[in-house]
């Protein structure tokens, strides 16, 4: 095959209703698209920022920027018509970690259809369905937290995960165990504690927590591996198992019970898989976080999520949960609290072309 043309189109797409965490709050999804065509086939990547430093560093504007300036030329450049091809392109470039996803997903999506396989089957993964857990961010009060997640139950949702923050932890916890009794429930803090609120963290032992996610700052290992020493609540790495030599550390510090691999994160696919078999080697469980991603890069995290060692509910939940519409065809659904893969190859989902010409805010192409 020859690479014949890539097309990055920038979507936002309105939220249902705004996602707060403890870092800031967003009411819009963004999301590049990138398509890569090559011997008349074509793949879909998604490079998924937030506006502003929601997560991290990368923005919109800046996983453009690197995209057009120094990824797409490097590829052409190159010559890349693989998944191989590319991440030895991405392995040189460096940089953006979304943007290097966005490209190198495209890259799976391709190869996978050009072999005819889904991209479980590419992944090493297996076609079973894929269990949702429910996210909610910080809410305008415990009523309306229970309120959503009342709500969102009814689908069927195999878990909660409820973001926390200095303020607005214990008190939403109580609250939920009192309404929902023993549900499977999680915060997540995205580092917004540190090591001087121990004592305090130490109090969510009281509820029965699957997990606290990233409680401390990302850079801050030992200080996790304090904090796990003296709770029973497993810890979780998300923002701080940024790649592998991190993860690895943190196994040998024992800094956590459990991993979230996020394929935006750590830039790419191939990258997540690396986590997962490193993960799974050393006995440490893992699971899929989303940004959350439009449907492209959800359908992705789906099939990487039907790898063996995923062991808790992805946060992937159904297209209608958070967007106005979104890029795909079929929606993600998620029906009796799972989502089922459609039969396909590649992404097994094909981009809406209607809803992204709705939302487009700009495009560009570029050939060799």
């Amino acid at each position: 095959m020859k690479l014949e043309r890539i097309t990055l189109t920038h979507v936002r797409i309105p939220l249902l209703e705004p996602f707060r965490i403890s870092n800031g709050e967003v009411s819009e999804k963004d999301g590049i698209l990138v398509r890569v065509e090559a011997g008349g086939i074509a793949g879909m990547g998604e490079a998924s920022p937030m506006a502003g430093t929601f997560y991290s560093d990368d923005t919109p504007a800046s996983v453009w920027k690197f995209l057009t300036e120094r990824l797409i030329p490097a590829a052409f450049a190159a010559k890349a018509v693989s998944v191989a091809s590319i991440n030895r392109v991405l392995d040189r470039a460096g940089g953006s970690p979304f943007a290097r996803a966005g490209l190198e997903t495209a890259f799976w999506d391709l190869e996978a259809r050009a072999a005819g396989k889904p991209l479980y089957e590419a992944l090493g993964g297996y076609n079973v369905p894929v269990e949702s857990g429910l996210a909610v961010g910080i809410t305008k009060g415990i009523p309306a937290l229970i309120a959503t997640i009342e709500k969102y139950l009814a689908e069927g949702y195999k878990r909660v995960k409820i973001k926390i923050e200095p303020g607005w932890d214990v008190g939403p916890l109580g609250e939920i165990r009192q309404r929902f009794g023993d549900i499977p429930l999680m915060v997540d803090a995205n580092g917004a504690y540190g090591r001087e609120d121990s004592a305090h963290l130490r109090l969510l032992d009281a509820f029965g927590l699957m997990m606290i996610e990233q409680p401390l700052p990302r850079s801050d290992l030992k200080g996790h591996a304090d904090l796990q020493a003296v709770m029973r609540t497993p810890l979780c790495l998300d923002e701080g198992a940024e790649d592998s030599a991190a993860v690895r550390r943190a196994i040998r510090m024992k800094s956590c019970r459990i991993i979230n691999i996020k394929i935006q994160r750590v830039g790419g696919l191939a990258n997540a898989r690396a986590i997962h078999d490193i993960c799974a080697k050393a006995g440490m469980p893992v699971w899929a976080g989303t940004m959350p991603e439009l449907g492209i890069g959800a359908a992705q995290t789906l099939h990487m999520a039907t790898l063996p060692n995923f062991a808790y509910p992805t946060d992937v939940e159904s297209s209608a949960r958070w967007f106005l519409d979104d890029v795909i065809e079929p929606l993600i659904t998620v029906q009796g609290g799972k989502i089922s893969i459609p039969a396909g190859t590649g992404n097994c989902y094909e981009p809406s072309e209607r809803t992204i010409g709705r939302f487009r805010v700009a495009e560009r192409v570029f050939t060799p």
